[in-house]
C-alpha cells in the first residue's frame, strides 16, 4: 500500500500574526516610492501601530540607508531571520545581506525565492501593517507577491508629471489584473516652496489627484518637494520622525491616517463577502 503525502497548500497563504499587507508601487523609478514607503512606515509607527517593511526593490535596496541601519540580520529559532528595528519599524532588505556597491544580478526564479523568504522566513512577530516596497515598473516581484500572500491592497506613488502618471496608470492596471485592491494614489514632490514664499509647480501639482478621480480611487495626499525629505533619507532620519512638528511630517501622518482608514474599510468589506459566501 503506497503512502501518499498530503498535498502542499496551493495559492497565497496568510502570514500568522500579520493583520494587513500593503504593497507600495510606482510605474517608474525616480518618483520617490521608497521615500514614501519609509516615511509611511515611520508615520504608522508614530500612530501606535506595529509596523514591518520589506525592501522588495532587489536591484536598488535603499531602505537600510533611509532607516539608518545596515547591520546584518541574525538567525533566530526555527532558522528564521530576525528583522532589524529602526525608528519603531521592523525591516528586512537584500541590502542588509549583500551590502555595498556590488549589483544584484539575478533571474526571475531567484527573485521569487527572495520574496518568499522575506515573507515567510523572517521572524516578524505580531504586526498591524507589513509594507512592501516594490521595484518600479510592472515586473516579476508583484506576481511572486500575489502568489505567496493575500494583500490587503496596494498604494501607487507618482509625481504629477504626465510621463510619471502614464506609467502610474500601468501600475494601476497591473494591480487590477492580479486582483489587488488599490488603496489610493499619493503625489510625491508635489510643489516646492522657496524661502521667500514663492511656490514652484515643478512636476505638475494636482495631476495625480485628477488621475485618482478618473479611476474612481481615493487620493491619499501629497508631499511637497523639500530638501529636508532628501536629507532625512540620506542621513537615516526620515522626515516623518518630526511628526506634527513640521509640514512634511504632517503630510506623511495624514497619508498614514488615510491608509489606516482604507485598510480597515477593505478588511470590513472582505469580511462581509466571506459572511455572504
Amino acid at each position: 500500500m503506497s503512502h501518499q503525502h498530503a498535498a502542499a497548500p496551493q495559492g497565497p497563504q496568510r502570514l500568522p500574526g500579520i493583520q494587513h499587507i500593503v504593497a507600495i508601487g510606482s510605474g517608474k523609478g525616480g518618483v520617490g516610492k521608497t521615500t514614501v514607503a519609509v516615511n509611511l512606515a515611520v508615520s504608522l509607527a508614530k500612530l501606535g501601530h506595529r509596523v514591518g517593511l520589506i525592501d522588495a526593490d532587489i536591484y536598488g535596496p535603499n531602505v537600510p540607508t533611509m532607516l539608518g541601519s545596515t547591520r546584518q540580520p541574525s538567525i533566530v529559532a526555527d532558522n528564521l531571520m530576525e528583522p532589524i528595528t529602526a525608528h519603531g519599524v521592523k525591516f528586512i532588505s537584500i541590502g542588509l545581506i549583500s551590502p555595498g556597491d556590488k549589483p544584484m544580478v539575478m533571474r526571475g526564479p531567484m527573485l521569487h525565492q527572495i520574496i518568499r523568504q522575506f515573507l515567510q522566513q523572517v521572524a516578524w512577530g505580531e504586526l498591524d501593517y507589513l509594507l512592501i516596497d516594490l521595484p518600479p515598473g510592472t515586473g516579476d516581484v508583484v506576481i511572486s507577491l500575489v502568489q505567496t500572500v493575500p494583500l490587503t491592497g496596494a498604494l501607487v506613488v507618482s509625481t504629477g508629471s504626465s510621463v510619471a502618471l502614464q506609467d502610474a496608470r500601468k501600475a494601476l492596471e497591473m494591480f487590477h489584473q492580479v486582483n489587488v485592491e488599490v488603496l489610493g494614489l499619493v503625489e510625491n514632490m508635489s510643489q516646492m516652496t522657496l524661502p521667500d514664499g514663492t511656490v514652484l509647480d515643478v512636476f505638475g501639482a494636482g495631476a495625480t489627484q485628477q488621475t485618482a478621480k478618473q479611476y474612481n480611487l481615493p487620493f491619499l495626499g501629497s508631499v511637497d518637494l523639500d530638501p529636508q525629505v532628501r536629507t532625512g533619507g540620506d542621513s537615516g532620519l526620515p522626515a516623518a520622525l518630526a511628526g506634527d512638528a513640521t509640514p512634511r511630517g504632517r503630510e506623511f501622518l495624514a497619508i498614514a491616517e488615510k491608509v489606516v482608514a482604507r485598510t480597515q474599510e477593505l478588511a470590513a468589506k472582505s469580511e462581509d463577502v466571506l459572511e455572504i459566501s
